[in-house]
């Protein structure tokens, strides 16, 4: 996707695999599938397409492409560097602000389905899939990898990931993961108040 001065700005392939985690998450219950195979099947599937979701955020660096500032130091006032900005956070808090809503989700519904509904664990398992996410995130972002390449060569793309682990590598990771956890806490805190100001 060309970032020059004139183009148009096109949702791509990666802004579909964004939103696939969110789609699987809708057939993911406590009491469905009654298949426990079925429902870990789901699980991870959602997993593998999960990261693609915050990845976006990692797109928002393409926009310094635009040359954002002028000669003087100062933003440029272009409405085609201002309509792409928009279009493209946009479709990234989409894809984000929902796929934390899957993650808490999907969480939830296997704390309640395994683990008796502790929410202590809940926490746990949230740690756990944003670490994770954020591997996977280090994956796409550098090694270029697709989670649609782990069904076409799981071979090559299954080597690369087990020689990818460097000191470099896991700080970027947990910056991803610090970011990611904040994000999600807040966005959660919303959706709790949310809710009780339903329930009252």
């Amino acid at each position: 996707m060309g970032l020059r001065e004139g183009a148009i700005y096109v949702p791509d392939f990666k802004h579909v695999l964004g939103y696939l985690p969110i789609e699987f998450s809708f057939h993911i219950h406590r009491d469905k599938p009654k298949n426990g195979l079925l429902f870990w099947a789901l699980v991870i599937l959602w997993l593998l397409f999960y990261p693609n979701a915050p990845y976006l955020l990692t797109d928002l660096f393409h926009l310094s492409l635009l040359n954002p500032y002028g000669y003087d130091g100062l933003l440029r006032l272009s409405l085609h560097m201002w309509v792409y900005f928009t279009l493209v956070l946009i479709s990234a808090l989409f894809c984000v602000i929902l796929g934390f809503w899957s993650l808490n989700y999907v969480a939830g519904t296997i704390t309640e389905r395994y683990l008796h509904g502790n929410h202590w664990l809940q926490a746990v398992l949230v740690l756990i899939l944003t670490f994770l996410s954020s591997v996977g995130i280090y994956a796409g972002r550098f090694l270029r990898i697709h989670t649609v390449y782990l069904f076409i060569s799981p071979e090559i793309i299954t080597q690369r990931l087990i020689h990818m682990w460097t000191p470099t590598m896991l700080v970027f990771v947990g910056l991803m993961t610090v970011i990611q956890l904040v994000a999600y806490w807040l966005s959660h805190l919303v959706y709790r108040q949310q809710l009780d100001r339903t329930l009252k």
